[in-house]
């Protein structure tokens, strides 16, 4: 924000525009400072004369397309509102995520813990076997953010393995990604595989399934206990 006290210190500044935020767990600024870090890579990358014109008109078009985009994310409310009624009684949850989407994966889980108060952890999926394996059962409900990129298939080597130890999987995939549902494994398609910004897509699609757990457990949303939007200590 522009009256903010980092922004008065700094020389250097990007404004976000998102807006005020109310609430104490932030939704919108997270999805604009991604939006925003893409068009200052961008502007790097042009800079450095590595970005073609052709390219950099493609790019610009994907952005301005997102707002289409998550339009079409937030259609897929229901089948998310579903998921949250058998969240609702858990305790425990992990999240799996590789790559670029390993942030998202962190932010699935800050979002769980924040406002349901459910204990929630993220992992990047290569590590699963160092460790978090071992808290897998009927019990512990793994979300899986799967677009179809590069680590797909090493992402399904991950899931299989959750799988074959008895865990409940609830994965975020893209529709040409051929991961099907079936017993233990609950898939919702993304509406569109969006390339490097397919975090903003699968990320909206985690606040809303921790945004409804919270709503099914009837934790406050808005401002979640023991935590205020402005951090007065060190």
């Amino acid at each position: 924000m522009p009256e903010s006290a980092i922004f008065l210190e700094t020389t250097l500044r990007f404004i976000t525009r998102a807006g005020p935020e109310i609430d104490v767990a932030s939704t919108k600024a997270f999805t604009t400072q991604l939006s925003a870090l893409f068009l200052l890579t961008l502007l790097l990358t042009k800079a450095h004369q590595r970005l073609g014109n052709e390219d950099e008109k493609a790019y610009l078009d994907e952005l301005r397309h997102l707002p289409i985009a998550v339009d079409k994310v937030l259609a897929l409310e229901p089948g998310i509102e579903a998921w949250a009624k058998q969240f609702a009684e858990k305790h425990h949850a992990l999240f799996l995520g590789r790559g670029r989407h390993y942030p998202i994966a962190l932010e699935g889980a800050l979002k769980l813990k924040e406002i349901s108060c459910i204990h929630a952890e993220a992992y990047t999926a290569g590590e699963l076997k160092h460790g978090p394996l071992a808290l897998v059962d009927s019990e512990m409900p793994v979300v899986v953010v799967a677009p179809n990129d590069e680590m797909l298939e090493k992402l399904k080597t991950n899931m299989r393995e959750v799988s074959a130890r008895g865990g409940q999987l609830y994965v975020f995939a893209d529709g040409d990604s051929a991961v099907q549902a079936s017993e233990g494994i609950n898939v919702l398609m993304m509406p569109e595989h969006y390339g490097l910004l397919s975090p903003v897509l699968h990320v909206v699609a985690l606040q809303l399934l921790s945004y409804h757990v919270a709503l099914v457990k009837g934790t406050d949303v808005d401002k979640p206990r023991n935590l205020a939007k402005s951090v007065t200590v060190e």
